[in-house]
């Protein structure tokens, strides 16, 4: 594994002295994490994850995916939020945005009960249809609307094709560890269960059980800090931050890298986005939407900075052939591979987008494979606590997407809403 972080695209923009004014905060910041001292503290058992966790259930995560990758053509995994998304960013990341059509010797693995659509529903029930599948719902309560309601459907689903007891051995079970609905209904049918630990928040669990038995059931390897880098991250973008650069682009040139952008946006937005603070979490995969976004990003108005995951190597590659008729007039790169055309497409955006006068902090990492990735996601969680703290925000809570769930249970008619179901209904027809 390798990994080097590049603040040379940055220095037009701020002095090494703006960077090093940090220096103290981000120290502050680092106690108050480790010594489980800051705001939300209750909520940092992920950073000793990489070198303490519990062994016996790590070995039965492994054992699982074994036994799904065994007896199931699909996995449907259940849940919102953290706990679909890291998974998901990693398999594709790993294996492919396409993984589910080139699968062989795994089965193919889709994500439900992230969204409240009948369509998308409908659509994964057709595809279980004449399968043999499971299923890994995780919540840590079980009562989630929008996973409530798709492990209903699954669960009727595999009892209906296997009986109680053959649907039993066919749910796998990521819950709290001793209380809520979902640990309670586990435990009376008897369906395995790993935890989402208590000291661990949903956007920071991918290297818990909530993301590894998914991971692993795709045949990717889970047995697989340099803090100066990090913490050199977080200087310089909350320095930027503070002189007018409000939004934080996540740029890569890999479309397998399509979903880890999602995880991002959620991890920075939901930890650092409250008390009308926070950088505005944005993406994109170049070189696609440089056709789109790349006219605003070079001329647009000037609130935005890039932080660029760069790829040495790719995962495959295709030579470009030359044509006789060389209608299209690309000739001029036969012989050569597209990650080279890739990496001078990055050099040239890089230059530009530079010159222009957006700021771009270069990651850069050999390829997407499990250390590497590994390495990234505990990179950027500790970048992004460490941001929370100097920003002087709690970066483990999420207060404000609670507000839009209380409106939705009201208006749903859900016992105890009733007042607030009639205030709203009021205030809509107006």
């Amino acid at each position: 594994m390798s990994f080097s972080f590049s603040k040379k695209y940055v220095s037009a923009f701020l002095t090494d002295e703006e960077i090093f004014a940090y220096r103290e905060q981000i120290r502050a910041a680092h106690r108050a994490l480790h010594e489980k001292t800051g705001a939300g503290s209750d909520y940092t058992g992920w950073i000793d994850l990489p070198v303490n966790y519990d062994k016996a259930e790590f070995a039965r995560i492994k054992d699982a995916a074994k036994r799904i990758q065994a007896h199931s053509d699909l996995l449907i995994v259940i849940g919102i939020g953290g706990s679909y998304l890291g998974a998901r960013a990693v398999i594709e990341a790993v294996k492919s945005q396409n993984y589910n059509a080139l699968c062989k010797d795994t089965p193919a693995i889709y994500f439900s009960g992230n969204s409240i659509s009948g369509t998308a529903l409908r659509e994964l029930v057709s595809l279980c249809e004449g399968k043999d599948f499971s299923v890994n719902v995780i919540s840590k309560s079980g009562t989630t609307t929008e996973p409530a309601i798709a492990f209903r459907v699954f669960r009727k689903m595999l009892i209906e094709k296997y009986g109680k007891e053959g649907a039993a051995a066919r749910i796998f079970v990521t819950t709290d560890k001793q209380k809520g609905t979902l640990k309670h209904l586990a435990d009376t049918e008897g369906y395995e269960t790993f935890v989402v630990p208590d000291n661990v928040g949903g956007r920071y669990s991918v290297l818990t059980a909530v993301g590894l038995l998914p991971i692993a059931a795709a045949g990717i390897d889970i047995d697989d800090p340099a803090e100066n880098a990090c913490y050199r991250y977080v200087a310089i973008r909350n320095a930027l931050y503070r002189k007018g650069k409000k939004t934080e682009l996540f740029a890569c040139y890999e479309p397998n890298f399509t979903m880890m952008n999602e995880w991002l946006k959620q991890l920075f937005g939901e930890s650092e986005g409250k008390d009308g603070k926070g950088l505005f979490p944005t993406s994109a995969i170049f070189s696609t939407d440089l056709h789109s976004l790349g006219q605003y990003i070079q001329q647009g108005e000037r609130i935005l900075f890039e932080t660029v995951i760069h790829l040495r190597a790719p995962q495959l590659d295709y030579e470009i052939q030359a044509e006789e008729d060389n209608v299209d007039g690309l000739n001029f790169l036969a012989g050569k591979p597209l990650s080279f055309v890739s990496e001078k497409a990055f050099q040239g955006t890089v230059l530009a987008h530079y010159d222009g006068g957006v700021p771009n902090v270069i990651l850069t990492l050999d390829r997407l494979d499990e250390a590497n990735l590994g390495y990234l996601i505990y990179f950027f969680e500790k970048a992004c606590a460490v941001s929370g703290y100097v920003l002087g925000v709690n970066p483990f809570d999420q207060p404000g997407v609670e507000s839009y769930k209380r409106n939705m249970f009201a208006l749903l008619g859900k016992p105890g809403y009733e007042k607030e179901k009639e205030a709203l209904e009021h205030r809509l027809s107006m």
